[in-house]
């Protein structure tokens, strides 16, 4: 990705100058990369997707896939210049459509899924969980692992803490706390093994 000028601390006014085909994020005022996903992520991820927008069809909330930008502590009178900190989860879902601009989100999403990869997992299970989505207020917290086809579900709890709620395996229905009455079929979001079918 071609920065500008190095430089202390980028700015979201940055972020807009910046090549829309190459993907990054900027946590406090730092660029941080983000490598290409897996064909098996992206798998996952659009499967997790379909799932929550056949569920959300004709309702208030909705689904965004990445690439979207979410700034998540910008305030009301914000400008880009002041906002230093964007992320990209690979699923966010919001219900306040006041939120949503021609950008992505301001402010924390209702849930967020982050999809692992051998490269992100320090990042999404330390960086983004306390330093990020649990600040931000984000209510519900999904980490989905490909490689040990596992679902972490964590909930934010009257402290403001998001806490481990639920492991679920690949043959589990799980469920979706911020939006009532919608589970999703791990079956179908995790690929079928050579194992699993004694083959």
């Amino acid at each position: 990705m071609a920065l500008p000028a190095e430089k202390e601390r980028y700015t979201f006014a940055d972020c807009l100058d910046w090549d829309e085909e190459e993907r990054a994020e900027l946590i406090s005022g730092e660029v941080v990369m983000m490598t290409t996903p897996t064909s098996l992520h992206q798998q996952v991820s659009m499967e997790v997707s379909r799932q929550l927008a056949n569920f959300l069809e004709g309702k208030r909330c909705r689904v965004y896939p990445a690439p979207f930008a979410v700034r998540l502590f910008e305030r009301d009178g914000d400008a880009p210049e002041d906002v230093d900190t964007v992320v990209e989860p690979d699923i966010s879902v919001i219900c306040d459509r006041k939120k949503i601009d021609k950008y992505g989100c301001k402010g924390a999403p209702d849930m967020v899924v982050e999809i692992l990869s051998p490269s992100t997992q320090r990042h999404d299970r330390l960086v983004k969980l306390n330093n990020l989505y649990q600040r931000a207020g984000v209510r519900e917290y999904w980490i989905v692992n490909p490689d040990d086809q596992t679902v972490q579900v964590m909930l934010r709890d009257s402290g403001g803490v998001l806490q481990l709620h639920e492991v679920y395996a690949r043959k589990e229905i799980a469920k979706v706390h911020v939006l009532d009455g919608c589970f999703l079929e791990l079956n179908k979001v995790f690929p079928e093994r050579e194992t699993d079918t004694g083959r």
